[in-house]
């Protein structure tokens, strides 16, 4: 069997950790004083374990909505007696300057904090706590953590949270007692983002022993000081830059070097033009480059080199945009630090997909769930990013992917949905869930997408395409799912939704696929489910029909859904009484000679009577319509339908209508359930036969024939011998 896109599992390692992220108190922790979380006695927490903790963690609460951050977490890593860090990955305003000095007696060999803006000059001196075992640093994006808050002094107001917030920045004084003097073991600094305000120079000239640098978008008031890592520097990212000769005479001595960036945006303004004699000098005097990214700068026209031609087809990884593998190279060498350029990458991606055929299916699908994980709040990336995966799972793609990695598309298109009440990431999303079996593969989230769904649809004005698609899918959810979801669903507003939407349309006169849907949808939530019926009742419900009806007499499939749904409502005794007006039964025996859709309004519409019938003639206190005359109307409505006539209906559960079978006080309920019964099982014998026997429904027929009220129309259509030979022959009994 040919394996799928994504088909490895999770690790037992990865399943176990978030289990016991997800259930902290019941695993390895206990509530402490002041509703503390605290860290099990018997408990000893190596590094594997813990840095898998703290990262999982940080995952969890950026990409799934429903878990929620324990404000005294990283205290429980605070003791290294009983537990390990050793490589943190910690990102945006999840992390606090409390958090880090938790952490601060930890022997950390790796500290990766990006875009962490929560983070003042308390976190800075925390960091000289990791001085003596820190390898690897990344600030990148952490703009605030060189300021002050309040422009109090360094060592003051520190166990106050209170300025963490973005109002409070302007209050802020830059730090100037920092420096990284003590940080002897490290080795790779990512100091991305860094504040025009601080000097690059003064901040790294105690650091005698890089061999990675990144200074992109820092403003460099000097160039030789790059010269004192000539010998030792592999990686050097000036991303951002500005470029000067000077610069580039200093770039240039740093013969070491394996990587170099010094691309840039296209749209920034620069001076600098690139030339000949430059990228000359690059390619004869960094003989050990394997990796260089010029990207975005000023070619001159004559600025070819042969040399550096040869080079790139042997030796380097490209990344651009003529091809598959130089699109995939771009997203994955951008997407963390430069969203700009990866948002370019994925737009090509998508054209790819949507134009010619991608043939690295799972690359791309892993490399734009990344993206979209990493940038949440980048609006650009979940725009281009949602429209990438709609192409990416469509059904030229689908059989190629895994369960796994199709839930990971959705988790991802959820995300974004929650973050983006917009109407193009809005629209791509629902898109996408569209690719998906519905409900089936989004089960596992079931509540959480039809609560996204339900927003989408509350405002009175929405996107009328957004709306269509939207009302498709809660029509789709709510369809072929158990009891229980249905209940879930009603009580998070579903019902009151659809009506909303419904007299939306009435409003405009405008009977729509909107409209249509909306009705469908309430057709399958009431089914079987009785909650869901009443609130249908008590919204009005019966008044919208009764105006649908007026407003669009001619809408066949209106009328179908709508009858469908009323049928629902019938079938529960508590709410007939509801039914039981002189208008609602008028209504309904019209019907009965309705030919729209075939026979389906008019056997709905028998439906609905056929239970309100099954009451008896205690319950029928109106005068009018005679409770005879709409029995003998629902008698001749059933004899003029063909009973080999194919259905546009589709039953779970026989069990409404077996209800009907074994009673005398109104025969034509009987009748219109025989019938019903035969109908199904002689159209569609494999589908139904089964659930007959199933539900008891055979020795129920048997009894119908020995009623002496049952009509002889109706033992005429049981014919229990020859049923019980075409299901042997079936081998079904």
């Amino acid at each position: 069997m040919t394996a799928k896109a994504g088909d490895n599992p999770d690790t037992l390692m990865t399943l176990a950790t978030v289990f016991c992220l997800r259930n902290l108190r019941k695993t390895m922790c206990y509530q402490g004083f002041g509703n503390e979380l605290c860290l099990r006695s018997d408990i000893f927490l190596p590094s594997e374990i813990c840095d898998k903790l703290v990262n999982t963690y940080m995952e969890l609460l950026h990409t799934h909505s429903n878990f929620e951050p324990e404000e005294s977490f990283f205290q429980l890593f605070s003791d290294p007696r009983s537990t390990r860090l050793t490589r943190v990955q910690l990102r945006e305003d999840l992390v606090h300057d409390r958090d880090l000095e938790a952490i601060r007696k930890q022997d950390l060999i790796e500290l990766h904090l990006t875009y962490c803006n929560s983070l003042s000059s308390r976190s800075l001196r925390t960091l000289t706590w990791f001085q003596e075992t820190l390898v690897s640093l990344c600030l990148f994006g952490c703009n605030h953590i060189f300021y002050r808050k309040g422009g109090a002094p360094l060592a003051c107001n520190e166990d106050s949270e209170e300025d963490d917030e973005e109002g409070h920045v302007s209050k802020r004084a830059l730090e100037t007692n920092f420096n990284f003097q003590g940080f002897n073991r490290l080795r790779l600094l990512n100091l991305g983002g860094l504040p025009d305000e601080v000097n690059a120079e003064t901040l790294l000239k105690p650091l005698k022993s890089l061999t990675s640098l990144d200074l992109s978008n820092v403003q460099l008031l000097g160039t030789a000081f790059l010269s004192q890592w000539k010998d030792r520097l592999a990686s050097l990212v000036l991303y951002n830059v500005d470029l000067s000769e000077e610069l580039i005479c200093t770039v240039v001595e740093l013969v070491n070097l394996r990587h170099l960036d010094i691309s840039r945006e296209s749209r920034r303004t620069s001076k600098f033009k690139m030339t000949k004699r430059i990228l000359t000098a690059i390619v004869q005097r960094l003989v050990n480059l394997v990796s260089l990214d010029i990207s975005g700068q000023i070619m001159l026209d004559n600025c070819t080199v042969q040399q550096f031609e040869e080079v790139l087809l042997v030796t380097f990884q490209v990344t651009g945009s003529k091809n598959e593998d130089q699109v995939l190279n771009a997203i994955e060498a951008y997407t963390e630090f430069r969203p700009e350029l990866a948002h370019r990458a994925i737009n090509q991606l998508f054209d790819i997909a949507r134009i010619q055929h991608c043939s690295q299916l799972l690359r791309a699908l892993q490399l734009v769930i990344a993206a979209l994980k990493c940038h949440k709040y980048d609006k650009s990336i979940q725009v281009t990013g949602s429209a990438a995966l709609f192409y990416l799972t469509n059904t030229e793609y689908r059989s190629d992917q895994s369960v796994r990695l199709r839930r990971a598309v959705i988790q991802v298109v959820l995300n974004g949905m929650e973050q983006y009440q917009e109407v193009t990431v809005q629209r791509n999303c629902c898109l996408t869930l569209c690719n998906f079996s519905i409900p089936e593969e989004l089960e596992f989230q079931y509540s959480r997408v039809n609560q996204l769904l339900l927003q989408i649809l509350e405002p009175a004005r929405q996107d009328e395409s957004i709306q269509r698609i939207a009302v498709h899918l809660c029509n789709a959810l709510v369809c072929q799912v158990d009891n229980h979801h249905k209940e879930a669903v009603g009580k998070m507003g579903f019902v009151k939704t659809m009506l909303n939407l419904i007299q939306k349309k009435l409003q405009d006169r405008m009977c729509d696929q909107v409209m249509e849907f909306s009705w469908s949808a309430l057709w399958n939530i009431t089914d079987e489910t009785p909650d869901n019926c009443q609130m249908f009742l008590n919204s009005r419900g019966m008044n919208l029909f009764l105006e649908c009806l007026q407003e669009f007499p001619d809408k066949q499939e209106l009328h179908r859904n709508m009858l469908g749904l009323l049928g629902n409502v019938a079938e529960v005794k508590a709410l007939r009484p509801q039914l039981l007006t002189p208008q609602f039964i008028v209504v309904f025996s019209n019907l009965l000679d309705s030919k729209a859709d075939g026979i389906e309004v008019s056997y709905n519409a028998c439906g609905v009577l056929s239970h309100v019938m099954f009451d008896g003639p205690e319950v029928w206190s109106m005068e009018e319509p005679k409770r005879d005359s709409v029995m003998e109307k629902m008698w001749e409505a059933i004899q003029s339908w063909d009973v080999s006539s194919r259905r546009n209906i589709n039953y779970r559960s026989f069990e409404p209508i077996l209800r009907l079978l074994p009673q005398s006080i109104s025969p034509v309920s009987q009748h219109w359930a025989t019938w019903a019964l035969y109908n199904l099982v002689s159209v569609y014998p494999s589908k139904y036969c089964p659930l007959l026997i199933k539900e008891g429904g055979m020795s129920l027929l048997e009894n119908v024939l020995e009623l002496e009220s049952s009509h002889s129309e109706t033992k005429d259509m049981i014919n229990v011998s020859e049923m019980c030979n075409f299901l042997k022959v079936l081998h079904l009994i």
